[in-house]
């Protein structure tokens, strides 16, 4: 007996196939943090006190806030989040250590959090932080960085991390918002170099001194 192929599969008609479309495209593209050498045209603190958050020796304090004092001279911003848990805890210690050199140096220090959380006071208080907070919970500072961004989640990146976060960064900028330093921890070997924060901050510093007095 002769068999054939031609009634083994059931004939389709290719009009009868429904394309799904409920699944939303989202392009993924990567991030590209600004470096030394850039400028950030989009670095603008606010002036309500929601966004601002300050500690001397643990203990949080209220003050006047002014963004002229603060501006005015080499800054130190260093991107954190509680997200990142030890890393982030290393990072806060760390500009803890450095916020006197800092400042004798002629520079100021700003850190940028992503939330306001009874976490953070609880830690500055357990390790006596004497620190500014700026709580940047729309992202603008951190978009402004290029160090977040909803088409590049973090969690892409980082196991352990469900959250989009911004990437645990550290720069120095001159009143001019030109980036003077820049440090990218992507793969948790260790924070900035204190040494080069501080002789960055030092040399911006000589610098717009001698501008001045010219």
């Amino acid at each position: 007996m002769l068999i054939t192929n031609h009634n083994k599969y059931p004939f389709f008609d290719l009009s009868e196939i429904v394309v799904e479309n409920d699944i939303p495209f989202k392009p993924y593209q990567a991030l590209k943090p600004v470096k030394a050498g850039n400028y950030v045209p989009g670095f603008k603190l606010h002036h309500s006190y929601s966004h601002w958050q300050q500690f001397f020796n643990g203990a949080e304090t209220h003050g006047p806030i002014s963004l002229r004092h603060l501006l005015n001279k080499p800054l130190v911003v260093a991107f954190y989040s509680q997200h990142w848990r030890g890393q982030g805890d290393t990072l806060l210690k760390q500009l803890n250590n450095l916020q006197h050199e800092i400042k004798a140096s002629g520079g100021n220090l700003l850190i940028v959090s992503d939330e306001r959380t009874d976490e953070l006071e609880a830690k500055a208080w357990e390790n006596s932080f004497t620190l500014n907070f700026y709580h940047d919970e729309n992202k603008e500072l951190a978009r402004a960085f290029r160090i977040f961004s909803d088409d590049a989640p973090i969690w892409d990146r980082f196991s352990g991390i469900d959250v989009n976060v911004p990437l645990l960064a550290t720069y120095v900028i001159d009143p001019s918002k030109q980036v003077l330093y820049s440090h990218i921890d992507l793969d948790f070997l260790g924070t900035f170099s204190g040494e080069d924060i501080v002789s960055t901050v030092y040399e911006s510093a000589l610098i717009a001194n001698s501008r001045k007095s010219a």
